[in-house]
């Protein structure tokens, strides 16, 4: 959530944090602890409307667009979703629609990430991103936010 650091540069703190870690257990307690960093999702919109359907868990997101760059609200009921929701909120928020098209979800392979998240999980997460780029690229095709 840093709008200093290039998504290219969120992704390398992330993986030098990940590196710090010995095993997935501690990485997973890690992802968590990031998760109760999240700001205080609005209780006015922890509702169907708000809610992100395609995950097990159940996640609530919400985004508006200032400055011509995207501010990301969310959260979830499970503890890993949401730490996994604030991962991908470094990597994507407080971004411009073109720094969100040009960041490619690769790098949830380049933190091996996929490959320690149960099918349903990676899916969801795979979904989170594709709504976050859908976004960037309405907004890029209106031209204006």
């Amino acid at each position: 959530m840093s709008d200093t650091q290039s998504p290219t540069a969120a992704i390398q703190t992330l993986a030098d944090e990940f590196a710090f870690f010995d095993d997935w257990t501690d990485r997973y307690q890690y992802i968590i602890d990031m998760g109760k960093q999240l700001p205080e999702f609005p209780s006015d919109k922890l509702d169907d409307a708000h809610k992100f359907h395609g995950c097990q868990s159940q996640v609530w997101f919400d985004y508006a667009w200032h400055d011509g760059r995207i501010h990301l609200q969310g959260t979830s009921d499970a503890a890993i979703v949401k730490g996994l929701i604030a991962l991908l909120f470094r990597v994507y928020d407080h971004r411009t629609p073109q720094e969100i098209l040009d960041t490619s979800p690769d790098f949830l392979d380049e933190l091996d990430l996929k490959a320690h998240l149960s099918a349903n999980r990676a899916t969801g997460l795979m979904g989170m991103i594709q709504k976050i780029r859908a976004l960037a690229e309405n907004a890029n095709t209106r031209g204006s936010t």
